[in-house]
C-alpha cells in the first residue's frame, strides 16, 4: 500500500519506541523538505528498507516522490509539533532538514532535538557561517555551498591543492601531502614525528592502508593526513624537507 497526503492529524496515539536501534534493524526516518536532496534521501532509505517520512509545506513537492514510495506525505511546516507528530517524530530515530531555507531548517533541527530528543539529527545549511555556529550549538549541519566549492576546486585545480575533507568550521581538514623521495624507506612514526602530526591513511597501489607502528613509506605512497587548515604549510614544509642524504 503506497503512503498518504496528510491533511489532519489522524485519530491515533503514538505508540513509544526505543530510540536505540541496533545495526541492521528497521529505523524511521523523518526528512523535512521535498526537493531534489529530500526526495533523494527518501528513495535512498526506503531502498534500505527503512521507513520514511517526508514533511513539505507545498504538496506539489511530492510529485518528486517516486509513485512506488511508500512512505507518509505529511504537508505542513517542518518545525510545527502537530506536524512533526503527524510525521512520526516521536519514533524517529532521525531527522533530516533539507529545505531551501536555512532558518527552518535549524529551527526544525533544534525542534526534533530538544522537544523530542530525535537521536540523530542534521540540517542542510547554505551559510558557512552559520554552520558553524550551529555546529558548535551541537547541531550536525552539512554546510552545501562550502561543501560544492570544495568539490569544485578539487577538479580544478591540481591534485592535492584542495582538501579531501573539511569539517563544517572549515578549521579541520583531511588532505593529501606531497612527500620528499627522502622519506621512502623510512617508518611512517618517523614523520609523524618530524612533521608533528598524523597520518590519517596512505594511498598504496589504489588500496587505502592505515599506517601501523611498523609501516614503512614505500615509493608511490600517496600520504594522507587530517590535521588544522592552519597547520597545511608547516606540514608539508617538514614533509618536503629531507633530502635522499637524510639531511
Amino acid at each position: 500500500m503506497q503512503g498518504h497526503t496528510f491533511g489532519e492529524a489522524p485519530e491515533r496515539v503514538p505508540q513509544p519506541e526505543a530510540k536505540a536501534r541496533a545495526k541492521g534493524q528497521v529505523v524511521h526516518i523523518v526528512i523535512m523538505g521535498c526537493g531534489r536532496v529530500g526526495s533523494t534521501l527518501a528513495h535512498i532509505l526506503e531502498d534500505r528498507e527503512n521507513t520514511v517520512a517526508v514533511i513539505d509545506r507545498d504538496p506539489e513537492a511530492f510529485r518528486r516522490l517516486r509513485p512506488t514510495f511508500k512512505g507518509d506525505r505529511v504537508t505542513g511546516i517542518g518545525f510545527d509539533r502537530d506536524v512533526l507528530a503527524r510525521a512520526g517524530i516521536e519514533r524517529a530515530d532521525g531527522f533530516a532538514a533539507v529545505s531551501s531555507g536555512d532558518n527552518s531548517n535549524i529551527i526544525a533541527a533544534r525542534v526534533a532535538r530538544e522537544t523530542f530528543a530525535v537521536p540523530q539529527v542534521a540540517a542542510r545549511i547554505y551559510d558557512p557561517r552559520r554552520a558553524e555556529v550551529y555546529q558548535r550549538l551541537g547541531i550536525p549541519t552539512v554546510a552545501t555551498v562550502r561543501w560544492t566549492a570544495d568539490q569544485m576546486l578539487r577538479k580544478l585545480l591540481p591534485e592535492g591543492a584542495e582538501p579531501l575533507w573539511r569539517d563544517p568550521t572549515g578549521k579541520v581538514v583531511l588532505s593529501q601531502v606531497t612527500v620528499s623521495p627522502g622519506w621512502i624507506g623510512e617508518p611512517v612514526k618517523a614523520l609523524e614525528r618530524e612533521a608533528q602530526t598524523r597520518i590519517a591513511y596512505l594511498d598504496r597501489l589504489g588500496e587505502s592502508v592505515v599506517p601501523r607502528g611498523s609501516t614503512v613509506l614505500q615509493d608511490g605512497d600517496v600520504v594522507h593526513v587530517i590535521a588544522a587548515a592552519d597547520d597545511l604549510d608547516r606540514i608539508a614544509a617538514a614533509f618536503a624537507a629531507k633530502d635522499r642524504s637524510g639531511h
